[in-house]
Parts: structure tokens; C-alpha cells; sequence
């Protein structure tokens, strides 16, 4: 009987913290939205993990892409770096359902997170 107590204390233990992390999904790409301020248009870019990618005057790199679990209100977050010339104008994380938290911060271009694919 002791036994079967304890069993079932650690199994309710156990569904307890596993209901309570919250769960993503890893993605291979991130897609951000880059407004040239200059021109006052916005393109969207394709950023493969990891990888430099080139546009215009900036050079980026998506670290990681997540997303919500599916069950929960859809959102998006994503660690990136930016970097104008050889000056970093960016590194942290974006978030696509609060662009305003993290904001790069540049005079020529504003860049958001759009998706995770």
C-alpha cells in the first residue's frame, strides 16, 4: 500500500511541473521584417540559423527561432544579432507579439520578428 502512495505521489509530482513549464517548438528559419527608413519600405528576410546573412548595410544571424506551444496563444521569439559595418546595433531576443520590447535601435532601419518556420 505504501508503495502504491508513493508511486502515485511522485507520478502527480511529476504532471504537476510538467504542466507548468511551458513547451516550444524549435524552428530552422527565422523571418523578420526590415523597414528601410530611408526608402519607406519593408522587405521580408529569410535568416537561416546561424548563418550571416547580408542586407543592404546590415548583416544578421538568428541564433535559435521558437515558438509557443500550440495550445497556447501563438507567438514567436527569437535571439538575433545585427550588425551595421563593424558596429553591433543589435543582440537579444525578439518577441512578434511585443516588437516594441526589444526595438533595434538604428537611424536607417527598424526590424521586427514576423515567424519561425
Amino acid at each position: 500500500m505504501m508503495k502504491f502512495i508513493s508511486t502515485m505521489f511522485f507520478a502527480s509530482l511529476i504532471s504537476c511541473f510538467a504542466t507548468n513549464a511551458p513547451a516550444y517548438t524549435d524552428h530552422e528559419t527565422a523571418v523578420i521584417k526590415v523597414m528601410n527608413k530611408a526608402a519607406g519600405k519593408t522587405y521580408d528576410v529569410s535568416l537561416p540559423l546561424n548563418r550571416d546573412v547580408q542586407y543592404e548595410k546590415l548583416t544578421i544571424v538568428a541564433h535559435t527561432c521558437k515558438q509557443t506551444d500550440p495550445f497556447q496563444v501563438e507567438n514567436f521569439f527569437s535571439f538575433i544579432e545585427i550588425t551595421k559595418g563593424s558596429s553591433k546595433i543589435f543582440s537579444g531576443w525578439m518577441n512578434k507579439n511585443e516588437p516594441g520590447d526589444n526595438p533595434v535601435q538604428d537611424a536607417d532601419y527598424d526590424v521586427w520578428l514576423v515567424r519561425c518556420e
